[in-house]
């Protein structure tokens, strides 16, 4: 990559940091505006469009951004099973730790979810769908369940943590700790309920299979 390629990434990278930086509890992505972001990257507000088209096209960047860096944290939660307490403890903790260092991405996640701008709640969609992916995945491969139990159980999953988020994010320290633990125990329970589901799938059709045959 060239001398002009590296500077043209570095400024696109710091519009990106400078529009996470300006998001708050108090301020959504649909209150920036060009300018306020440029003058924060430090760069004049006409070189903003050598980077972006215009600042939707800056919040669907910062949206896939912040779906990437969370599904690689969730990644690196299950291969840290191996010397740690367990996937969904270390998962959790992972999450908490990641919302508070990373409040304004996942604020952004939350808020274009149910924005009004349908690109960006397709985009929101689109990360949420490949966490439930993902997920299903893991489950195929470390359970015997079914596909379909597999999907069933991590968009359970996946719906029960992102709600959890958004209750952390105004919480503080202590009671960050009393939602993570009780979000444990409930990931706890949808996963022994999945596993007696299926097992008890099995046994009705085994049962079913016995009961043709005679």
């Amino acid at each position: 990559m060239g001398i002009r390629s590296d500077q043209k990434e570095k400024t696109r990278r710091s519009l990106i940091n400078a529009a996470f930086s300006q998001l708050s509890a108090d301020r959504s992505f649909s209150s920036l505006s060009l300018r306020e972001v440029s003058r924060e990257a430090g760069i004049a507000p006409t070189s903003f469009y050598r980077h972006f088209k215009d600042m939707d096209e800056l919040g669907l960047s910062m949206v896939d951004e912040s779906g990437l860096l969370l599904r690689q944290l969730m990644r690196h939660a299950r291969q840290r099973i191996a010397v740690e307490e367990g996937i969904i403890r270390t998962s959790v903790n992972i999450f908490m730790e990641f919302i508070d260092g990373n409040s304004n991405v996942f604020r952004l996640l939350l808020r274009e979810r149910s924005g009004t701008s349908s690109a960006f709640r397709a985009a929101v969609g689109r990360e949420i769908r490949h966490f439930i992916a993902e997920l299903t995945e893991y489950f195929q491969i470390t359970t015997e369940l079914t596909y379909e139990e597999s999907y069933n159980q991590a968009e359970a999953c996946v719906t029960l943590v992102f709600s959890s988020g958004s209750e952390a994010l105004d919480l503080d320290s202590f009671e960050r700790t009393e939602l993570a633990e009780r979000l444990i125990i409930q990931l706890r329970m949808i996963t022994k309920g999945a596993y007696f589901y299926h097992k008890e799938r099995v046994r009705n059709l085994v049962s079913d299979k016995f009961s043709s045959s005679r």
